[in-house]
């Protein structure tokens, strides 16, 4: 595998095996229970939605990266579609898993516009994506968040 490069596999549901279905719990339970002591649900309708697209990268150890990019129930701020439970393992921190992820994203939807929900200490990352801050901060899942838009392009 190119260490460099990495492959970024993209499915729905319907299309993950058992084993990605359990590598993608596993990596989110670590990131969002264990570390970020979240005590709110994780996995949720959204995740077997046909619309949904999990996003991921994968070494030997299993699932390093992913996000999910799903449809909004209700759009906000013009854009119909999100993209959130952005988790790296803790041992590939640091390497631009996360910012390949997310140019994944931007490069199959960045046509339409785009709404996500961010933790204050990743704004940075999506700002160098063209997404800005609107409103006000407030707090999701017990940790402080911003909305960002990113508009069609």
């Amino acid at each position: 595998m190119n260490a460099s490069k990495p492959v970024i596999v993209a499915r729905r549901w319907s299309e993950m095996s058992r084993d990605e279905v359990f590598e993608m719990m596993l990596l989110r339970t670590e990131v969002f229970f264990v570390e970020q002591r979240i005590d709110e649900q994780d996995f949720d309708a959204a995740d077997r939605d046909d619309r949904t697209l999990h996003l991921w990268i994968a070494d030997d150890d299993g699932i390093a990266a992913y996000l999910r990019v799903a449809a909004l129930g209700v759009p906000e701020f013009g854009a119909d579609r999100t993209f959130g439970r952005v988790a790296v393992r803790i041992n590939r921190r640091g390497g631009g898993l996360a910012r390949r992820l997310v140019r994944e994203v931007v490069e199959r939807c960045g046509h339409a516009p785009l709404t996500i929900h961010a933790q204050t200490y990743v704004v940075r990352l999506y700002e160098d994506f063209g997404f800005t801050v609107v409103g006000e901060p407030f707090v999701e899942a017990g940790l402080p968040h911003r909305t960002m838009v990113r508009p069609a392009r």
